[in-house]
């Protein structure tokens, strides 16, 4: 489901921080990337940067694959005492198929290389979207802090982290 970003301002006592890089129409793009979020995150204990550097990731590589090259890439990163917002900004007005439809009852092809970006983004973030911009269009996620009891407490039972093995059956 496509929501739109929150349009009203954080609280005037409440820190925000927020990064602005212009990345290569290349793959080497994609690690430059998931540097920053790495960066941005390493002082966050209570945000799931793991989950942002693959999601960001996913963006990134889109925008170098399926947009015309000549321009940069943009990567906005928005830190907020809620969460996140992460935007990747490109030259191309159309809008990324895929990331609004409804969640497909089966999963991509498994023996295709490609299709998966899109539903990740769409599975593990607090919402995602795109909007025009006025030399082309940014495509967003955003993630919620994680916070209180039910954080620190992990996982749910039986269900594996992503940082742990899957269970043997």
């Amino acid at each position: 489901m496509c929501k739109a970003p929150s349009t009203a301002a954080p609280a005037a006592d409440a820190p925000t921080t927020s990064w602005r890089l212009a990345l290569p129409h290349t793959t080497a793009a994609i690690p430059l990337a998931r540097a920053l979020i790495r960066t941005a995150f390493a002082e966050l204990e209570a945000a799931d940067s793991d989950t942002a550097e693959l999601l960001t990731a996913e963006l990134v590589a889109n925008a170098v694959e399926h947009t015309a090259g000549g321009g940069s890439i943009q990567l906005v990163v928005e830190l907020l005492p809620t969460g996140c917002q992460v935007e990747v900004h490109d030259h191309d007005p159309a809008p990324p198929g895929g990331l609004c439809e409804p969640l497909p009852d089966c999963g991509p092809d498994p023996w295709q290389e490609h299709g998966r970006g899109l539903l990740l983004i769409r599975a593990l973030s607090s919402a995602c979207g795109h909007r025009p911009t006025p030399h082309g269009k940014a495509v967003w996620f955003t993630l919620a802090a994680a916070e209180g009891p039910a954080a620190e407490a992990g996982p749910a039972a039986g269900v594996p982290s992503p940082r742990s093995p899957l269970p043997e059956s």
